[in-house]
């Protein structure tokens, strides 16, 4: 295919870094680990992750069927000011599979979507929780259904454009970091259970970002330079708080801001607009800063307090999964195994130990923890390992060290 020479550039051209295609090729053939010839399901979002992957399998001589979900009303994306490629993804993978030569098949699982994560984020924010919905996407739509059909088509892997890596130990696979840690989505990918771990391949593990727009840009694929998607793909303003108005109007009743030592500062006009840690928007003033550190939604209360408040000693899960050496996760608890514990994907992780605790499995921080929110995933590493997954769950409810 003939280089591509930066066509139709209607977004900024992000770095972009010419990649050595054969390396790269032969990359993607070892992470798949499958004969040549191998049918593979290529799960494509339109965006530049998974058209590289699909185009990289293709090359490298596997029968190739893309698929694209659609999971939301694409059309209000087109709205969005500022996002020049919005709206286009369903269309993109269509165009790239076309070029790449492939078969490609479009599912409308937007009612799969609705109930199983559009409906599970508004109620988690009901709860006085804070959703990760990209898990819950991962979870279920992706992870659970969409690999069903990838088994109802022939194929005898799926891939998809995440960045980490599957690696073989013994008769298990494991879920390890990818090679750019910053761009590493492990942590969103906690809940991948052993039999999906088995049959999912992750062909971008060993490129860097720059490196896979080079890929692209060989390949004169027009979404080279694509950006990628920044918030969450089913609130295109940004305004998350405006969808859980309409779906769950409850949310908005008036209540107290209290302080954690009995007073009341002030009132709020709905739980839904805090969130756990959330300092700006309390209007409320006492000469010190103060930090949402409880909700409560049967009074609906935000209770508010001094940063240290915040630290967390320790943390229940609840929906785990376990990819460890151990038989399941109990057994992990039980032994209390040394872990490292990441409860955001924008926090690092920090030494911990699994504890069994009156029948609930909890992570026991060694210095305690800050940006703990129930709702949240926390995601476990190994510390002596650290590249490797060991599985995690969602925070159910938490411990501060100050109490």
């Amino acid at each position: 295919m003939a280089a591509m020479t930066l066509v139709e550039d209607i977004c900024a051209i992000p770095n972009i870094v010419r990649t050595d295609m054969d390396a790269a090729v032969e990359s993607a053939r070892a992470a798949v680990g499958l004969p040549v010839g191998a049918r593979i399901v290529a799960a494509m979002s339109g965006g530049v992750d998974s058209t590289v992957v699909a185009a990289l399998l293709r090359k490298a001589g596997y029968d190739v069927v893309g698929v694209t979900l659609q999971l939301y009303d694409h059309g209000a994306a087109l709205k969005k000011k500022g996002a020049c490629c919005a709206g286009q993804d369903i269309h993109d993978a269509r165009l790239a599979a076309d070029m790449i030569g492939i078969p490609h098949y479009v599912l409308d699982y937007e009612s799969r979507f609705k109930d199983a994560v559009i409906d599970q984020f508004a109620d988690s924010y009901l709860k006085g929780q804070t959703p990760v919905p990209c898990i819950r996407c991962n979870q279920t739509v992706k992870f659970r259904d969409l690999l069903d059909v990838a088994r109802d088509l022939g194929a005898e892997a799926m891939a998809t454009g995440h960045y980490v890596r599957r690696a073989v130990a013994g008769n298990r696979s494991q879920m390890r970091k990818a090679i750019d840690h910053s761009r590493d989505q492990s942590y969103f990918l906690f809940a991948t259970t052993q039999d999906q771990l088995d049959y999912l391949r992750f062909p971008l593990a060993d490129l860097e970002k720059p490196q896979v727009r080079g890929v692209a840009a060989e390949l004169g694929l027009k979404i080279a330079a694509k950006p990628d998607s920044q918030d969450i793909c089913f609130v295109p303003s940004g305004d998350y708080r405006t969808l859980i108005d309409r779906l769950r109007p409850q949310g908005r009743e008036a209540g107290e801001i209290v302080h954690m030592d009995g007073r009341v500062l002030g009132a709020h006009a709905g739980i839904t607009d805090y969130t756990i840690g959330q300092r700006r928007g309390l209007n409320v003033a006492v000469g010190e800063p103060l930090f949402v550190t409880k909700l409560e939604p049967e009074t609906r209360r935000v209770i508010v307090g001094p940063r240290e408040a915040l630290l967390t000693a320790s943390l229940t899960l609840e929906e785990t999964n376990w990819l460890g050496d151990e038989a399941t996760i109990v057994e992990a608890a039980q032994a209390g195994i040394p872990v490292l514990a990441r409860v955001r994907s924008t926090r690092q992780p920090s030494p911990a130990r699994l504890a069994l605790i009156d029948g609930d499995i909890r992570i026991v921080f060694d210095d305690g923890e800050e940006g703990v929110a129930p709702g949240q995933a926390c995601a476990l590493y190994d510390p002596v390992d650290t590249e490797r997954v060991l599985g995690g769950g969602f925070i159910r409810d938490t411990t501060a060290v100050a109490a």
